[in-house]
């Protein structure tokens, strides 16, 4: 296997994968017009349906213009050299290899992040401001930049950096290092995630107390749940599209609710979201994530492990010199196919998941107040009713609306 070989095998792959996702979104694209279920005919009024639409069309339209611009950015720079270019900057700045491989995935990193800048700024200001979902400040979005970038450099790098600490002291044999202590990094962020990383993008309080807070407690009471811990965040700061989700296990399990949620949705409706999210968790659902997280992870690092060495995996991407950075990159190519089954395989229990979830609300609360929430929720996200069942395959972690609605009325 020479370097040449490989960096074909690069390029098939990235064109490869630009092509399936092109060719599913255009089918799904298709399918935006055809009729709307009869179960689903009363989300929308005719004109929040035409609203919906042209929602749908501007985002399938731009997701055209912004995945044609990150192949031809990609390959550009493997082809004219820019990855060559970069580690030349790292090694003139350092002979230590550590130095070197945080400099090179800095550069890249955000080089790339403040290119697709006016992608996102558009996405945010232009699209998500004309249909009414942007609550995003120019302060806002300008911070939110500058967090996420300082937290790449410190989790990020210092994850990257312990990585290479280990290639240099284990060999070959660094991956089992590795594993274990992402491992143990994805249970702490687990555990403590809403205490360490959200209160840096956005403000939680407790639930207040009153008939909300009750019906919950009364609920969590009734199939034996302990629940001490009920989070008010103000998603708004940023959207008006609603959520909630759990997080945690064991003492520190809470649920988190969007104000947009609260304002949106009847009690008796966010007691049934409630509920579906407390299915996940006595199904066992967010166990099986980490546990299935953690197996992929290492999964992932001891292919890397087998790969690490072939200098022909660096010089595929355009550098002159082998190293372990330059070998992620190729590698992190190389592995994408990989993850994408794997990724077919998590949303195809994601799917089921749901369903189950959806089923537990059903039994311990009642089917018609989760049928009437998940509706506004599409609803007040302009949602595709009529998704293209191979778009829902590759990429839907959620089954369909209508498939959640005929499973709850059954």
């Amino acid at each position: 296997m020479d370097s040449t070989f490989v960096f074909y095998c690069i390029l098939i792959i990235l064109v490869a994968e630009f092509l399936l996702a092109t060719a599913l979104n255009f089918l799904n694209a298709q399918k935006f017009k055809d009729p709307v279920p009869k179960d689903l005919e009363d989300v929308y009024n005719i004109k929040e349906y035409e609203k919906s639409q042209a929602y749908k069309l501007t985002n399938y339209r731009f997701g055209i213009l912004t995945s044609t611009f990150s192949l031809a950015l990609i390959l550009g720079f493997i082809v004219f050299g820019g990855f060559n270019w970069v580690d030349q900057i790292a090694q003139n700045s350092t002979d230590h290899p550590i130095g070197q491989a945080l400099l090179f995935f800095g550069i890249i990193l955000l080089g790339s992040d403040i290119i697709n800048i006016p992608f996102t700024y558009y996405q945010t200001f232009v699209i998500e401001e004309k249909f009414g979902f942007n609550k995003t400040t120019h302060k806002t979005f300008i911070l939110d930049k500058i967090k996420q970038w300082a937290l790449t450099l410190i989790v990020g790098g210092g994850i990257l950096a312990l990585i290479i600490w280990f290639f240099q002291t284990a060999g070959t044999n660094f991956w089992w290092y590795t594993w274990i202590a992402i491992a143990f990094f994805t249970l702490i962020v687990n555990l403590f995630y809403s205490k360490l990383i959200v209160p840096l993008f956005n403000k939680q309080e407790p639930l207040e107390a009153g008939s909300l807070k009750e019906k919950i407690e009364h609920y969590a009471a009734n199939v034996g749940f302990d629940l001490k811990h009920i989070f008010v965040i103000n998603g708004s700061k940023r959207s008006t599209k609603a959520n909630a989700y759990f997080s945690g296990f064991g003492k520190e399990k809470r649920v988190t609710l969007y104000d947009t949620l609260i304002n949106d949705l009847e009690e008796e409706e966010i007691v049934a979201v409630l509920a579906h999210e407390v299915g996940h968790y006595k199904r066992k659902h967010i166990i099986f994530n980490l546990a299935s997280s953690i197996l992929l992870t290492g999964l992932m690092l001891f292919l890397l492990s087998l790969f690490i060495n072939n200098p022909e995996i660096s010089l595929a991407i355009g550098v002159d010199r082998p190293s372990f950075h330059a070998a992620l990159i190729g590698f992190g190519i190389l592995y994408s196919p990989v993850s994408e089954l794997t990724g077919l395989l998590m949303n195809y229990f994601s799917r089921k998941f749901e369903y189950q979830a959806d089923d537990y609300a059903k039994n311990t609360y009642a089917a018609t107040p989760l049928v009437t929430s998940l509706k506004k929720l599409s609803k007040n996200s302009l949602s595709n009713l009529t998704p293209h069942p191979a778009y829902v395959f590759m990429h839907y972690s959620h089954p369909p609306l209508i498939d959640r609605i005929r499973n709850l009325k059954a």
